[in-house]
């Protein structure tokens, strides 16, 4: 062997060798499972549950009266919306211990997060109004008042360039032009929309609508309804799989999951699962489905594969939903 090849061998060898260090160092890391973040209204905690093994590990005393909530994209923050304390709380998930508190419009519900991670928002139902948090300061930096009344979920366009507003008593779905800082329309639907999700491609929107028991596909380059689907009955929250092929929308009064091909606006699959299925959250490899099952105490996690339910676990008193981080 020449003295060059030999050279070449030993930094071969290192370079394994490295390799092999990192690997058990660093076990799991580009594996690592995500956790769920659920609210329980009538506990006051939320519920920790580990998505590699579907067990809860842990509880965080949260308000009174927890609802939306959103992570920071780095994961150490959850702000969850306490309604009777009109506020967004903030939790450290590292200490699992609120941290901070900003107060925001009378009855706050749901929370959402911009795509980059810049805006915190929550929607509050009586004052008719969404707030913007900077995650920079965690302050309120302003509000911007909804043209329907009773707001309740506000989700971010993935571009980040709208704010979708569902107004329950309105029967419409707001628009608001987050750089302009102002609504710059809203699309009529049928009575009592709730829950809201983009598609990745950001081109469509689907909205359930409670009392219509109706889902809406719209279109957000015309704002105009493309598509009415009917699920179950009292169709309330949204999911949409990451890579935009299906829908999900739980049926409050079934206790069932709707599962929609996307590409048709077809239904493929019904779902049983708890009591009173409200909001919900999908893994980032769109493996499994969590859903809250308020008047069960529980979460149903669904196999997105087979449209099963894989397992029930036990949370806290009324669920109000799921985030996944």
């Amino acid at each position: 062997m020449t003295i060059k090849h030999s050279i070449l061998a030993v930094s071969a060898r290192r370079l394994a060798l490295a390799g092999l260090l990192t690997a058990a160092l660093l076990p799991g890391m580009a594996t690592a499972s995500p956790f769920a973040y659920v609210p329980n209204e009538k506990s006051g905690t939320i519920s920790i549950i580990d998505c590699a093994t579907d067990n809860v590990v842990g509880q965080i005393k949260a308000g009174t009266k927890p609802r939306g909530l959103a992570v920071s994209h780095d994961g150490k923050m959850l702000y969850v919306s306490d309604q009777p304390a009109n506020a967004l709380l903030i939790v450290d998930l590292g200490k699992r211990a609120q941290v901070g508190t900003v107060p925001l419009g009378e009855s706050p519900e749901g929370v959402g997060i911009s795509a980059a991670g810049d805006w915190v928002v929550a929607a509050s139902e009586i004052t008719n109004s969404v707030s913007f948090i900077s995650t920079a300061t965690n302050q309120k930096v302003f509000s911007i008042k909804t043209a329907g009344k009773n707001p309740e979920h506000a989700v971010f366009s993935p571009d980040g360039k709208w704010l979708y507003v569902s107004a329950e008593e309105a029967d419409s779905l707001d628009i608001i032009d987050v750089a302009q800082r102002k609504q710059v329309g809203s699309v009529k639907l049928g009575m009592r929309p709730r829950g809201i999700a983009f598609t990745p491609d950001g081109s469509k929107a689907y909205v359930a609508a409670e009392i219509a028991s109706t889902v809406y596909a719209v279109d957000v380059a015309t704002r105009t309804v493309s598509a009415q689907i009917k699920p179950g009955n009292f169709s309330n929250g949204v999911t949409i799989a990451p890579d935009g092929k299906r829908v999900y929308i739980s049926n409050g009064k079934d206790g069932t999951v709707t599962v929609i091909d996307s590409g048709s606006n077809t239904v493929v699959a019904t779902v049983p699962v708890g009591k009173r299925p409200w909001n919900m959250a999908i893994t980032p490899d769109g493996k499994k489905l969590y859903v809250a099952n308020g008047r069960s105490n529980s979460i149903s996690v669904i196999d997105t594969a087979s449209n099963t339910v894989s397992k029930e676990i036990a949370v806290g008193e009324l669920p109000w939903g799921v985030v996944i981080r």
